[in-house]
């Protein structure tokens, strides 16, 4: 009798410290559901620490924190570490990444609509170009891009493309005849090239140096940050300013991310947004500017399209106008009237 009172109130005590402990228990769950939790999500990024782009996201992030009152952490990973500019869309669709920045190039294979923005000679000059971009023809690519689950948020420079060469000086469209250029990995660009009379040689942008020393290519056509860091003005000493492509980038978040949030905090990541992009724009031309000057130092021979020359350039890109701008006529036009 004695043992079975004992047992008996063993058990009793062992229910009553574990009921109290489900007390406490639920008791500390509630303090800790309460308390603010930081959201940490993943920015991937393909340029150096100091490129304007990389300047940019870092910028993006701070305005982030700042305006959620540190409830958004954003973590910058540059320089590839996620991988290259195509595989980082594929990863933004699935979620597994939520931001980057890209160029349009590699975008418009998930979205067709995009070589529009990027169609040879498309613009007069960069004022053009902001005007068009920052304007609903603008704001329609953004959204557009919704149909391969990315949210696009801004619009980031990326400046001028002109041709250069280690043959000969260009100042009309024949002196391109039969120049091997080497171009990036897109059919748009090797076509732009092939209607220009020349041979396009497709090549990722690392190898485009050691193409251009070995003889494998003539010449390249790039931006003047690219055409100075790369140091490709040391064999092809020939730059033409025909500024045939301004090419924007854009900056996004995966859809998948974006519907987590609340409108709230999609409001602030917009907001956001558009300031670093600003941001780069200035630290874009700076770099843009610092590099010409620097180039312009070292006995490039620059030269400039012969009056008339341009046109006939832009001629010669009818084919692709026809067959990258179908169903897009009205908006090619809209384009052309800002």
């Amino acid at each position: 009798m004695k043992k079975l009172l004992i047992t008996s109130t063993c058990a009793l005590l062992a229910a009553g410290l574990i009921f109290t402990s489900c007390k406490q228990e639920k008791k500390d769950s509630s303090i800790s559901s309460e308390a603010p939790k930081q959201l940490v999500l993943r920015y991937a990024e393909n340029q150096s620490r100091d490129y304007p782009t990389t300047q940019a996201a870092y910028k993006f992030a701070e305005l982030v924190e700042q305006k959620t009152k540190g409830r958004i952490h954003i973590d910058i990973y540059y320089g590839a570490q996620l991988g290259t500019e195509k595989t980082v869309i594929e990863y933004i669709q699935l979620g597994t990444i939520d931001f980057t920045r890209v160029s349009l190039s590699p975008l418009s294979e998930f979205d067709k609509s995009l070589n529009i923005l990027q169609l040879p000679y498309l613009y007069k000059d960069s004022k053009q170009m902001w005007r068009v971009l920052e304007s609903d023809i603008g704001e329609k690519f953004l959204k557009g891009v919704e149909r391969a689950g990315i949210i696009g948020l801004s619009w980031f420079d990326s400046g001028v493309r002109n041709f250069y060469n280690g043959k000969r000086p260009i100042t009309k469209f024949d002196d391109l005849k039969g120049l091997k250029i080497g171009v990036q990995e897109s059919r748009l660009m090797m076509e732009m090239v092939r209607n220009l009379n020349a041979n396009p040689v497709p090549m990722a942008f690392d190898e485009v140096y050691t193409g251009l020393r070995s003889g494998i290519i003539d010449g390249a056509e790039n931006s003047w940050p690219a055409y100075d860091t790369a140091s490709h003005y040391e064999i092809a000493k020939y730059c033409v300013i025909d500024e045939h492509a301004r090419v924007p980038e854009m900056q996004m978040i995966s859809k998948i991310t974006w519907n987590k949030l609340s409108p709230e905090d999609q409001k602030i990541i917009k907001e956001c947004a558009l300031e670093s992009a600003k941001f780069e724009r200035t630290l874009w031309t700076e770099k843009e500017n610092a590099a010409k000057a620097k180039i312009q130092k070292t006995g490039t021979v620059i030269t400039e399209l012969a009056p008339g020359e341009r046109e006939k350039f832009k001629e010669a890109m009818s084919p692709l106008y026809a067959e990258f701008g179908a169903g897009y006529e009205d908006v090619i036009e809209s384009i052309q009237r800002k």
